[in-house]
Formats: C-alpha cells, sequence, structure tokens
C-alpha cells in the first residue's frame, strides 16, 4: 500500500491493515507542528508604546504588522472604512486623567483607537469605549467618546513596521502615513 495523506481520524482506523501507519503518522505530527509554528509566527507582535505628557500618562497597546512589499492605504487597509489601527486585537489608548486631543476633551479611561484612512484629504481617528474588542468587527460608532479629522503627513521613508510613540505629541506612523495629536 502506497503512503497517502489521508485525514488521520480515518487512518488510525486502519492501522492495522496499514504497514504504513507509523511514517504517516510521523508525517501527520510534522505537518501539524510546521503549519502551528508558521501560524504562530506569522502573527503581529504586540508592543506597547507608553509616555507622559503634561502630567498625563498615555499607554497604547497594538499589533504591530509589516508592510511586507504590501500596499496598505487602499490596499491592504481599505479607504473610508474603520481600521483598528493595528493588527489583531483592536489598538487600545489609556489616559490617566482627562485630556485635550487635538482641542477636543476626552476622559481618563482606556479606549479602543481606531483610524478611517481617506484616499485624500483629512482621515478620521477614534477613542472608542469598547477597548476589548478583537478587530473592528464589533465597532459601534454610537460608542465613540471622541472623533478627530486629522491630516496625516507623507514621509519618503517607509516605516515597516507598524509604530506609535509617545513624546511631545501621540504619535503613529506606518508605511509613508504619519499621524501626531496634540495632548494636553
Amino acid at each position: 500500500m502506497a503512503v497517502s495523506f489521508m485525514n488521520p481520524l480515518i487512518c488510525h482506523k486502519l492501522a492495522p491493515q496499514n504497514k504504513n501507519y507509523p511514517i504517516m503518522k510521523k508525517i501527520y505530527l510534522l505537518l501539524a507542528l510546521t503549519i502551528g509554528a508558521s501560524t504562530v509566527f506569522a502573527q503581529s507582535p504586540r508592543k506597547k508604546a507608553n509616555g507622559e505628557i503634561g502630567g498625563i500618562s498615555i499607554a497604547v497597546d497594538y499589533g504591530s504588522p509589516s508592510v511586507k512589499g504590501r500596499t496598505i492605504w487602499g490596499g491592504l487597509e481599505k479607504y473610508d472604512a474603520v481600521w483598528r489601527a493595528g493588527a489583531n486585537g483592536c489598538t487600545t489608548v489609556e489616559f490617566s486623567k482627562e485630556a485635550s486631543i487635538n482641542g477636543e476633551s476626552i476622559e481618563a479611561g482606556k479606549y479602543g483607537f481606531f483610524i478611517i484612512p481617506k484616499e485624500e484629504g483629512k482621515w478620521t481617528v477614534i477613542f472608542n469605549k469598547v477597548s476589548d474588542q478583537w478587530g473592528a468587527f464589533d465597532y459601534d460608532e454610537s460608542k465613540d467618546a471622541l472623533r478627530i479629522d486629522v491630516e496625516p503627513e507623507w514621509s519618503e521613508e517607509v516605516q515597516e513596521t507598524l509604530m506609535y510613540s509617545v513624546d511631545e505629541t501621540l504619535n503613529f506612523g506606518w508605511e509613508k502615513a504619519r499621524i501626531s495629536l496634540e495632548v494636553k
């Protein structure tokens, strides 16, 4: 009997009749380990950006995908659609005190952070009251705490992995897009 790649659940029933069963079992185990390992390592790593601006502690938690030669804006991330502003679980931003972002007030707390990229003009950044959602699948606009339209800046340099930072401003950068939010 030739070695075939049949379902392992069926394979064990045929073991007494199949002299190649031990080899097939090892092949299935090797395939499972390979597929499992590639899935784990293919995910975007979780990262954190922390800092303080004007006595307000700010913590950003996000999944950091890579460009990998892909078209990001208008490709991977569609224009005019709510995006989780990172990978996997939604990006969160936490403020230790009430703050002003680009002149708009927001209460202390932890927020889901989303972006609506636009092909032209200003992009919309969103602080949503639901911080524990996966991606933007269950995003609900009625739970927005704050929406701000901002003009993205475009760089000649590619930011390969998505990055947030907190220095004098709250900053986002991925591919050639950059956004800075003034926090007071």
